[in-house]
């Protein structure tokens, strides 16, 4: 196995490089391999990291066109490329950003990369038929030392109220080394994802219907996650979290139950992490309805 970083590893105050026995890299797969053999990877790992699926120079020149768009709000550092994705660490920087940032979810741009042929045929294949892409689909950046950190979490508990046949597709925009943060996937946990989601719709099994569906409810915590301590939880379910050195072109794909996070951004130089996670199922399945419509802060997703 590659040596692991040596930078902090931090998720929300607690550190994972304490423990490097908790600590183990992700495995790659060709996109190219036989689709057999992948669908079989991925019912065995509960994810699939697809190396250069996408087209690289796409990849970067959506990233530099997300954040030209800030150019008014002052997010970037005056004078640098967007490309770079570089922070202003001025006080205040980025007023507006948030009002720009759902405006690019409803982006024509924003539409057209994540429907790029090269994943929805890929995903046409690996479902068995044609896919549906849900139009609820979230793009983030992350400044650096940002101490919020999306806590671990399964996806399903999001997405109660349709198909269980879902496959996000995680697709960093740019570079992404573990030093900036991307996602951490906890090993072998779309088993644990399964067994707490069992065990959830038992406690829930009473509940009226909207309320049995929602992330949210009176058995779940606050936020949907399991946990912020991500530590605590790799002790827990004696597991490993899996980093990796994401590159732009890559794509993640993960079961709704495999068990996922994401570590503090510490890029010595301010870049920005940026990446997008999108959903896809058989077309001919139930749809969750809530996810119908384009993300935004008052979703109550």
């Amino acid at each position: 196995m590659p040596s692991l970083p040596e930078i902090p590893l931090t998720s929300n105050g607690y550190r994972l490089d304490d423990a490097p026995a908790r600590l183990g890299r992700l495995a790659a797969s060709d996109p190219a391999e036989p689709l057999d053999r992948l669908a079989a990877r991925y019912e065995d790992q509960g994810y699939l990291w697809l190396k250069g699926l996408l087209p690289r120079d796409e990849v970067l020149a959506f990233r530099r066109y997300f954040f030209r768009q800030f150019a008014a709000t002052g997010l970037l550092a005056p004078g640098t490329d967007p490309l770079d994705g570089i922070a202003n660490p001025a006080e205040g920087a980025g007023e507006g950003a948030r009002k720009v940032l759902f405006q690019l979810v409803r982006s024509a741009a924003y539409e057209s990369f994540c429907l790029k042929p090269e994943l929805w045929s890929f995903l046409d294949r690996f479902l068995g038929g044609m896919s549906y892409l849900h139009k609820r689909k979230l793009i983030r950046y992350t400044r650096p030392n940002d101490p919020s950190s999306t806590g671990a979490h399964y996806d399903l508990v999001y997405l109660r109220g349709g198909t269980k046949r879902l496959v996000t597709a995680w697709i960093p925009v740019g570079d992404v080394p573990v030093r900036m943060g991307g996602l951490i996937y906890l090993e072998g946990s779309h088993r644990i994802g399964r067994r707490l989601e069992e065990e959830f719709a038992r406690a829930n099994a009473d509940l009226p219907p909207q309320e049995r569906i929602s992330a949210f409810n009176r058995n779940m915590s606050e936020t949907g996650w399991i946990s912020k301590d991500l530590p605590d939880m790799a002790d827990r379910f004696d597991r490993r979290w899996l980093i990796a050195d994401y590159e732009a072109g890559d794509v993640v794909l993960h079961s709704p139950y495999t068990i996922h996070a994401a570590t503090t951004n510490v890029d010595p130089d301010g870049l920005m992490r940026l990446s997008t996670d999108i959903r896809y199922q058989p077309v001919a399945e139930e749809i969750d309805a809530r996810w119908s419509n384009h993300w935004s802060p008052d979703d109550g997703l």
